[in-house]
């Protein structure tokens, strides 16, 4: 694509990546048939083609961007989908988040909208606030009709959000390696099962989890709402925290989406001092999958598992088959997802700001999984998790691994009777 920035926009080091992107990009097409929302409306504007031409237009005018232009930016995923099958290597990615900061510094939302965010980014950040908050959508469910559309739909889903808990005693050897844990935040609210799970796999491998003091939330959330200066000083609380550790072998967060976006942060810090300690950190950054070696099953549950690969495994850390390789070897039967490189529809806060959609998604998935008749649904991100429960038992890969090697039978299995 032939671009037409300014000198003076030039120089900001995200829209030169976002111009060598977009000249990258020659509009071939083949991106749309891994778009989940093109393959849903068939409308151009919600593809990635078309919203390239669309953020290069707003992005070259440096102006406020139209409604329509917002409409059909906010109906992203960021599943990254469209990265993994582009021929001209056109990062999406770096597009999508330059324009998602440039409209929230420029365009004015309407009041409603402007607080869901601003709950999103406040509330869902901090565990205990959105355990709060959780509780208090449970109690007054019967008169969450009273809510606004999208407000009524996030105290509707949370209402239906299981609370999790942790109550089994993690022991590691006494001179284990030590991992790094970051907190995390929806997660540690609503299901710390899944960390214990983890802890219980690394202790049996010679590793123990040592919390990661000061760190918080990865900034995720933040970070595809376009709030880029909270997302920045989330990420600067874990480069602090990660600072003070010593003789550390990888840093963990157990949600993939975190994972990946941690990964990625010394793209957050371009042209920042800040950005040697973002790649300090992300390069210690590993999912637990790859710090797990295949084990056999101490006594095998022959249960027939649909492993449903996040978008952030798939396309953003791109080692989606290690989960697979991991419940083969535990003695798992393990099904391919008919069209398992589309998105469920969860994606961080996109089934709250995007119910219908995200729904759709999510109706979409649920009918290609019962179609293979599974005992259980295994994810390895907490949203997509929550996302797709329902009448199928969903479970972390990580409770499976664990309860296959003795660990205790996670939560969600305890009415499926085994062969």
């Amino acid at each position: 694509m032939r671009t037409n920035f300014s000198l003076a926009q030039m120089s900001d080091s995200h829209l030169a990546e976002a111009e060598r992107n977009l000249r990258a990009c020659v509009h071939c097409g083949i991106c749309t048939a891994t778009c989940p929302t093109y393959v849903l409306t068939g409308d151009e504007r919600d593809g990635p083609r078309g919203r390239i031409v669309m953020m290069q237009n707003m992005l070259e005018a440096d102006a406020v961007p139209s409604p329509e232009t917002v409409h059909h930016l906010d109906r992203c995923l960021s599943c990254l989908g469209c990265r993994t099958a582009c021929p001209s290597g056109v990062n999406y990615p770096r597009l999508i988040d330059t324009a998602r900061a440039h409209i929230e510094t420029r365009y004015r939302r309407p009041p409603g909208e402007r607080a869901l965010r601003w709950l999103i980014a406040n509330v869902l950040t901090r565990p205990a606030l959105a355990r709060t908050m959780l509780l208090l959508a449970k109690l007054a469910s019967p008169l969450s009709f009273l809510l606004p559309g999208r407000l009524r739909a996030m105290a509707r889903k949370g209402a239906a959000t299981r609370l999790g808990h942790a109550n089994h005693a993690v022991v590691a050897p006494p001179d284990a390696k030590r991992i790094a844990l970051m907190p995390g935040c929806v997660q540690k609210a609503i299901a710390p099962e899944i960390d214990e799970a983890i802890a219980r796999l690394l202790a049996r491998r010679g590793y123990t989890l040592v919390p990661m003091e000061g760190a918080g939330c990865c900034g995720s959330l933040s970070h595809h709402l376009g709030r880029e200066d909270e997302a920045k000083a989330w990420a600067q609380r874990a480069i602090d925290g990660f600072r003070r550790m010593r003789d550390i072998e990888a840093v963990l967060i157990s949600a993939t989406g975190c994972a990946s976006h941690l990964k990625d942060l010394p793209h957050l810090f371009a042209g920042d001092r800040s950005k040697s300690g973002a790649e300090h950190l992300a390069a210690k950054v590993k999912d637990f999958s790859e710090l797990i070696s295949p084990r056999g099953a101490e006594t095998p549950h022959r249960l027939r598992v649909a492993y449903h690969a996040p978008c952030s495994l798939q396309h953003g850390l791109r080692i989606a088959g290690l989960n697979e390789t991991l419940l083969t070897a535990a003695g798992y039967e393990v099904l391919a997802i008919p069209e398992g490189h589309l998105c469920c529809g969860s994606a961080g806060s996109y089934s709250v700001l995007q119910p219908d959609l995200a729904n759709a998604l999510r109706d979409r998935k649920l009918a290609n999984i019962a179609g293979l008749a599974p005992d259980v649904i295994a994810t390895a991100n907490i949203g997509c998790l929550e996302h797709l429960s329902g009448t199928i038992p969903i479970v972390h890969v990580a409770e499976l691994l664990d309860w296959a090697e003795g660990g205790p039978k996670p939560d969600a299995l305890r009415q499926i009777a085994e062969a």
